[in-house]
């Protein structure tokens, strides 16, 4: 059985990919969606948001890029692979799969 922290990142996850396929360009900087997994009640620190977001990066959901003006801001991009895993229509162990829309 999984820890409540367990489910918690692998929800926190799904809802990085989810934000990013709804953003209009399908990305957004990671001071951004920190701010929209707040708004949603989704616990996580910023150290949160950019540890899962490299960790997406690794299983080839998003591509991330550094903004070297401000040091720890990251720019996401979803891959069609992670849209498909936002959707539903993929599953990634390590990532909640989504309910029926």
């Amino acid at each position: 059985m999984k820890t409540f922290a367990e489910s918690l990142r692998e929800t926190r996850r799904l809802v990085l990919l989810r934000l990013l396929s709804e953003q209009p360009g399908y990305r957004s900087n990671s001071s951004n969606l920190h701010t929209g997994l707040y708004a949603l009640g989704i616990a996580g620190s910023r150290d949160d948001v950019i540890t899962d977001l490299h960790w997406l990066r690794d299983q080839a959901l998003l591509d991330l890029d550094a903004v070297p003006e401000v040091p720890g801001l990251f720019v996401a991009n979803i891959t069609a692979r992670g849209n498909d895993v936002a959707n539903g229509q993929a599953s990634v162990p390590g990532i909640s799969r989504p309910s029926p829309r």
